[in-house]
């Protein structure tokens, strides 16, 4: 184990000892830890729900709604702010519209979900959906409207087409940008679906959550919580792996110091030899 991965580890034993201490010691100072579940209580309760099968259908409808609606905000967003930021008719006929709705908090539709869509399910998704599109149309446009033109410019005197032009310039000069919009997208996304399943869904972790407190099951609420940390950091880190993935032929600038002086080591022995 490295020393960054034992740092983080301690961290979080840290705090959970922490947590373990003020609840099973009631302290009551200016927060109350009295009525809250202990690390242990919480332990308990979320291993007698891995092996029922109602948590695994919660989650697999959680994780389904989120893939659904950020896979379709990825590609929308996308395309979307790649046009507005191309096009002076796209940004003319779409910009006003979705700079009056972007303002909107994905939550906020519900209503309009439940009265637009026949099935709760497909409501959910529509939340997923915007909550995520709004930070992938807004990084993209900006890193598209900052790309410089000269390599457009060079593109066009070597005789390629707007469409060459949008596959070797735009998309691949404006990634790094669009990835940090997938990144926080994804993470409003979990926000919303789980506000969302409190508030009109039938099954999933927001839903069975919402239950738990309902019926005074704290230590169900916490697994509840845990489940949704845990869905979220993982689906981050999968956008951020995918990111890197297909970034690959950026510069690394943290090695390139080091083969620099590498380089510059080597010159001097070699100026010896040839001496």
């Amino acid at each position: 184990m490295t020393g960054s991965a034992a740092l983080r580890t301690l961290s979080l034993a840290a705090a959970l000892g922490v947590w373990q201490l003020l609840t099973a010691f009631d302290i009551n100072l200016w927060l109350r830890f009295e009525q809250f579940p202990t690390v242990t209580d919480v332990a308990r309760e979320f291993g007698e729900r891995i092996g029922s099968g109602a948590y695994w259908q919660d989650l697999t409808d959680s994780l389904t709604r989120i893939v659904t609606g950020f896979a379709l905000a990825a590609v929308l967003g996308i395309a979307v702010g790649t046009a507005i930021a191309r096009s002076r008719l796209a940004a003319d006929l779409l910009g006003p519209v979705l700079e009056v709705l972007r303002p909107i908090p994905a939550i906020a539709l519900v209503p309009v979900a439940i009265l637009l869509f026949p099935s709760n399910e497909q409501g959910i998704v529509f939340i997923t959906f915007t909550a995520a599109f709004f930070p992938v149309l807004v990084s993209t446009r900006h890193a598209v409207r900052a790309l410089t033109p000269v390599w457009e410019e060079a593109v066009l005197t070597m005789g390629g087409g707007r469409w060459r032009v949008l596959g070797s310039v735009v998309l691949p000069g404006a990634l790094p940008g669009i990835l940090g919009g997938l990144s926080v997208g994804i993470g409003v996304s979990w926000i919303c679906v789980i506000s969302a399943e409190m508030i009109s869904g039938e099954y999933g972790v927001g839903y069975r959550t919402w239950q738990d407190y309902t019926v005074v099951d704290y230590p169900g609420v916490f697994v509840g919580m845990v489940t949704i940390g845990v869905l979220g950091w993982l689906t981050s880190t999968a956008v951020e792996l995918l990111g890197r993935r297909v970034t690959r032929w950026l510069p690394c600038t943290e090695s390139q110091p080091q083969a620099g002086s590498r380089r510059a080591a080597a010159v001097p022995t070699r100026e010896r030899v040839g001496a």
